[in-house]
């Protein structure tokens, strides 16, 4: 018979740890690499800080792959619509002078700084019908479509300026209803009043559109059809 030579046991090294995916021996309680508390032969039962440091990693991923979806979200608004030319921005900026030298400074502010402007429709806006318009916003976004109506029919910056004023309240989360109301109700203030541009197809488009979206605001006189805001 051949002589048997007795061998040390093998080690076991089966305590795998689910925090720093060390492997430690069988025999240890707590990782040498994390000083996380090792629980049984398969793996490891963290303490309450490295759970606590696993639960804010695993929401600092889903946030950063939330923000990275909303990121790609809106630039492909951005890019799938064509810039304003030097001639629309020159006009675009003395609409919004107008707004400033007449006091709305907020939204003149954000529409300056904070808005994004195309001159056709991004993939978004021309997946939905709508009629013909002078603009189109997409919210949270700022992004603002200015078509080529609103280059051609306003008769001056002062429509153009109430224009720019009815999206600027889109901008601010504001929906048809309040935006109508806001520029109808402050068109004096901007001088855009009737006795200049009665004639303008800017204010007769947008007298009707707000009759029909605020009506509340034509039910004066004796007639109950009156402009409550004259």
């Amino acid at each position: 018979m051949g002589l048997r030579t007795a061998l040390p046991p093998a080690v076991s090294m089966s305590k795998k740890c689910t925090n720093c995916r060390l492997v430690n021996r069988s025999s240890a309680v707590r990782c040498e690499r994390c000083d996380g508390e090792l629980i049984g032969p398969t793996g490891q039962k963290t303490s309450r800080r490295s759970t606590g440091q696993t639960v804010l990693l695993r929401a600092a991923i889903c946030a950063a792959v939330c923000v990275a979806v909303i990121l790609g979200f809106y630039f492909s608004l951005v890019i799938s619509a064509k810039p304003l030319d030097i001639e629309q921005k020159y006009t675009v900026r003395q609409a919004i002078r107008v707004l400033r030298d007449k006091g709305f400074q907020t939204e003149a502010m954000l529409l300056e700084n904070f808005t994004v402007y195309r001159s056709n429709d991004n993939w978004l806006n021309a997946s939905v019908p709508k009629e013909n318009a002078f603009a189109a916003t997409n919210f949270p976004f700022e992004i603002m479509t200015l078509y080529s109506d609103f280059f051609t029919y306003p008769e001056d910056d002062v429509e153009r300026a109430a224009i720019l004023l009815h999206e600027a309240k889109h901008l601010q989360g504001k929906d048809e209803p309040e935006a109508y109301e806001f520029v109808w109700k402050n068109r004096e203030t901007l001088g855009w009043t009737r006795e200049k541009y009665r004639a303008s197809p800017v204010w007769t488009n947008i007298r009707r559109q707000t009759r029909e979206v605020v009506p509340h605001l034509f039910v004066c006189g004796e007639d109950h059809l009156g402009d409550c805001t004259e």
